[in-house]
């Protein structure tokens, strides 16, 4: 049997915490601690899941083989170097980071250090897309809706590098093709940067996809649409109903609660083994930055 992997977690906040608590759950994996830049936190963190409070990310690197990113969006690409330059796996919390080129360059650093880097697109591994996996081949044409209400999280960067990222990296996987047009409108109104954007974007094999992402909604709404010739197949993620219209029929499945972030983790342990290829590698990571970076610039521009 395998040793387990020494994992580190970096950032001690909010989605920090859930990388923890499913690193220190799993038997694949030896937690040895967190860095965060409050000491505190990472004190908190650490007593809560049997690691240790590092005092900085080098003296965790010195321990670690594996390392979770779960900082702040701006600090992905500078943390990101330093962990790859170390030479240790990289996953990646989403987005893989806020620029393009910072998306780039932590690829080819990757690459460079002979090391795995996965990107935390967390939608990949719930059981929504698996049944959506079913439907998605033929689909012409895509919706997406992630609303939500107001959060101080994730304020540091657009509500399209917060919350729409997640339903690009669907929709490129679905399209299977490069985009081609990029059309958004957008506001910032509670936060220095956009909080509502809607967007549609078109392939270069025809496909098109629309998306709507605000975190200004009184509550939480996530859903998605998919349509081929035959009908329609509709997902609720909150609701956990995929709805399937098939000419005049119409079929209705649902799901039970999954643990995203466990598999998640599982297939990261298992890519740092050679057990299996990364699910979601540093290029689908740049590949959706890259549309998320395109809408924003769109919407400011219509804006202006």
């Amino acid at each position: 049997m395998s040793s387990p992997v020494r994992l580190a977690v970096v950032g001690a906040g909010h989605f920090g915490r859930y990388h923890a608590l499913k690193a220190a759950a799993d038997p694949r994996v030896h937690l040895v601690g967190i860095v965060d830049r409050d000491p505190a936190k990472a004190e908190r963190l650490a007593a809560e899941t049997g690691g240790r409070a590092f005092a900085s990310l080098e003296e965790a690197l010195g321990e670690a083989e594996a390392v979770i990113v779960a900082a702040s969006t701006r600090a992905h690409y500078e943390l990101g170097l330093r962990v790859l330059a170390a030479r240790r796996h990289l996953l990646m919390e989403k987005p893989l980071a806020a620029r393009v080129d910072e998306a780039e360059a932590l690829v080819a650093a990757a690459k460079h250090a002979g090391v795995v880097l996965q990107v935390g697109h967390l939608e990949r591994f719930s059981a929504a897309q698996r049944l959506l996996g079913r439907f998605v081949g033929d689909a012409f044409a895509m919706e997406f809706l992630r609303h939500g209400p107001y959060r101080q999280r994730g304020t540091d960067v657009s509500v399209v590098l917060d919350l729409m990222i997640h339903d690009i990296d669907l929709a490129l996987v679905v399209a299977g093709s490069a985009p081609v047009r990029v059309e958004a409108a957008g506001r910032a109104v509670r936060s220095p940067t956009l909080d509502v954007t809607l967007a549609r974007v078109t392939f270069a094999n025809g496909r098109v996809a629309q998306f709507s992402a605000s975190r200004l909604a009184p509550w939480v709404e996530r859903v998605a649409r998919l349509y081929d010739a035959e009908g329609a197949v509709v997902v609720d993620l909150v609701a956990r109903r995929l709805t399937r219209t098939r000419n005049d029929t119409v079929e209705s499945d649902t799901w039970q609660d999954a643990d995203p972030l466990a598999a998640e983790l599982s297939a990261f342990v298992a890519a740092v083994r050679g057990e299996a290829p990364v699910v979601v590698d540093g290029e689908a990571g740049c590949a959706a930055v890259a549309v998320a970076v395109a809408i924003e610039e769109a919407a400011l521009a219509a804006a202006r």
